[in-house]
């Protein structure tokens, strides 16, 4: 997602942040204490070891606030980052800038946070071929920003959204009667104008998926020709065998129950993805702080 594209995405998060923050009467401590006509600078700084995601929307916040606020990044989104380096300089009105401060390290905390945490995902399977995913367990609104930081921290992105993919799940296959009949009526509906993926992680577009919890269920899914398979909480052992009858006849994706501890045993056995719910639902946010240097 390109710098404009994000900030267009998160325009009116921008525009709620603040409001929540202002209310009607605006900063009442920095008005009171602050001369309307003080400048000031300040560094952003990290507070721990981490990934950068959401600069961009760091520097629209103070924008803002305050126009003459002119905001510096002096990293990118993606860097890693050590303890007390500084990721960003701000300058311009005083007031502008301690009244933006908490929204705008809402985000780059936030965000900073899922790419740090994608990245130790990321980091941990880097022996193997697996590619880490996001899922949608995002935070109502921030979808777009969660999966941005996600790249930002070495993952890809599963589907955006229920209308890039078909992703035919326990509750479509008890709906259906049967795995066999969910994925003959997903055809049938795709079946005259199949849609381009409109995203641009790992959405399939006209591609099917099917979850399975068993070994006899893979069996159904891999006999119809289904693109990739989700092996949802299987253990170790059984996933060893799924991919041992799957191999090439369909992609691969481990899912539940995926942890730091746990990750890199599930990508030894061979799958191709492993969804991981906690890089957005779960990440804590990142430690970084405004101070003050002038």
């Amino acid at each position: 997602m390109e710098p404009q594209s994000l900030l267009e995405a998160a325009a009116n998060l921008i525009e709620q942040a603040l409001a929540e923050d202002l209310g009607r009467r605006g900063d009442v401590t920095t008005a009171a204490i602050v001369p309307e006509e003080a400048q000031g600078e300040g560094v952003i700084l990290a507070k721990a070891k981490g990934v950068l995601a959401g600069l961009p929307l760091a520097g629209e916040v103070f924008r803002r606030v305050d126009p003459e606020i002119r905001f510096i990044p002096q990293a990118q989104d993606g860097e890693p980052v050590a303890p007390r380096a500084i990721v960003a300089q701000v300058s311009g009105p005083l007031r502008g800038i301690l009244t933006a401060e908490r929204a705008a390290l809402n985000f780059l905390c936030r965000l900073s946070g899922i790419a740090t945490l994608t990245s130790r995902y990321v980091d941990a399977v880097a022996p193997y071929h697996a590619v880490i995913l996001d899922t949608r367990k995002t935070t109502p609104g921030w979808r777009a920003l969660e999966k941005y930081a996600v790249r930002c921290g070495g993952g890809q992105n599963h589907r955006m959204g229920l209308y890039d993919m078909v992703l035919i799940k326990d509750n479509h296959i008890a709906a259906a009667g049967s795995i066999t009949e969910a994925v003959r009526r997903a055809r049938a509906a795709l079946a005259p104008s199949p849609q381009p993926s409109p995203s641009k992680g790992e959405g399939m577009g006209g591609g099917i998926e099917v979850e399975v919890r068993t070994l006899e269920e893979l069996e159904e899914a891999l006999a119809l020709g289904v693109d990739r398979i989700l092996l949802d909480n299987m253990d170790l052992p059984t996933l060893k065998e799924a991919v041992a009858l799957a191999k090439g006849r369909a992609k691969l994706e481990a899912s539940g129950g995926i942890t730091l501890e746990n990750v890199a045993a599930v990508a030894a056995t061979g799958v191709d993805y492993i969804s991981v719910g906690a890089l957005t639902h779960s990440a804590p946010a990142l430690d970084l702080s405004l101070e003050l240097i002038r």
